[in-house]
């Protein structure tokens, strides 16, 4: 693929990054930087926004980054141009996680617009979904999204989902108890306006069957937080990769928000259930080691009703100055 000789407009970069910025977040934490230049754009991990209690080793940033990444790349492919991929470009820039360059201009497919209409759609949805079955022709779609990112979707089946979900609650439980969590939990739990975190009316409710464990991002709040029954079949999603290092993780944030933004152009809503990965024991729990997978997001899909969009920090935040980056601490 030849790169263009001229570069795009620097408007038309500045736009693709501000769509990228919608992408999903651990906490809505937004952990990515991006510095355009020329025909290409480098997207970095900023290691002040990883959480450090649930998240010590950066892998769900990594997992947050990639899903930037691939709205980026989306983006690209809207505004006309084909783009090519670089993960982790400088050895000597751990924070480098990626490196998108255009190539030559190209028109969108009708499938292309559909994929990228469902980005400012796609949130997060903490709610009860409907007692509704997922059609088969949706799970193989959101299999094939996934696919076609390097990474694997499978679907739970009834043993398998409530062995997840008892996993999760466990996970859950353990999480709370961990020294530093509530400190972590109030950062990102945000009361007025902030461009970040999770505001508490996007908390949602406990789920009163106590079988799906919706974070509890009302913990820390003065009024109680309401309860209301989930459904108790939940579809539960698992997505893996076949290996767990680093340009992993990438791959697997673009497969998770390919599979993400498929479910919402399908009218589904959807919940990461991350908690039985942030613990060890549990992630290695999740799927047999015999199948050779590394698991790196569980999902809770379903028909939901409307939920609000969070905030996204303003450009000036996520936009690296100057021909180079600053100095920064190692990702992970």
């Amino acid at each position: 693929m030849s790169t263009i000789p001229v570069p795009p407009p620097r408007q038309v970069l500045l736009d693709c990054v501000r769509t990228a910025t919608e992408a999903p977040s651990l906490h809505n934490s937004q952990p990515w930087r991006f510095r355009p230049r020329g025909a290409m754009v480098d997207v970095y991990a900023d290691p002040a926004r990883r959480l450090r209690v649930l998240d010590p080793s950066g892998r769900e940033q990594l997992i947050s980054v990639g899903a930037a990444v691939f709205t980026l790349r989306l983006a690209i492919r809207r505004a006309g141009y084909l783009s090519d991929l670089n993960v982790f470009p400088e050895p000597a820039e751990p924070d480098l996680a990626a490196r998108v360059t255009l190539a030559h201009a190209a028109a969108p497919s009708p499938a292309v617009r559909a994929l990228a209409a469902a980005i400012g759609r796609r949130h997060t949805d903490r709610s009860p979904f409907a007692q509704t079955p997922v059609p088969t022709d949706v799970l193989d779609a959101l299999r094939g999204a996934a696919r076609r990112e390097g990474a694997v979707l499978a679907v739970a089946h009834a043993a398998g989902r409530e062995a997840i979900l008892k996993l999760a609650r466990s996970a859950d439980r353990w999480l709370r108890d961990r020294p530093g969590h509530r400190e972590e939990l109030a950062r990102w739990t945000v009361g007025g306006t902030r461009y970040d975190g999770v505001p508490r009316w996007a908390a949602g409710p406990r789920d009163g069957n106590d079988m799906v464990p919706i974070r509890d991002f009302a913990e820390l709040a003065a009024e109680p937080r309401s309860s209301a029954p989930f459904e108790p079949y939940p579809t539960i999603l698992v997505l893996a990769t076949t290996g767990d290092r680093w340009p992993d993780w990438i791959r697997a944030g673009q497969a998770l928000q390919r599979v993400l933004l498929t479910a919402t152009g399908n009218g589904l809503a959807t919940t990461p259930i991350s908690q039985p990965l942030e613990v060890p024991w549990a992630r290695r729990m999740v799927l047999d080691p015999a199948t050779g997978l590394s698991v790196q997001m569980v999902l809770r899909v379903g028909y939901g009703g409307k939920t609000g969009a969070t905030l996204r920090r303003p450009m000036a935040d996520v936009l690296l100055p100057g021909p180079h980056a600053p100095a920064m601490v190692p990702a992970g």
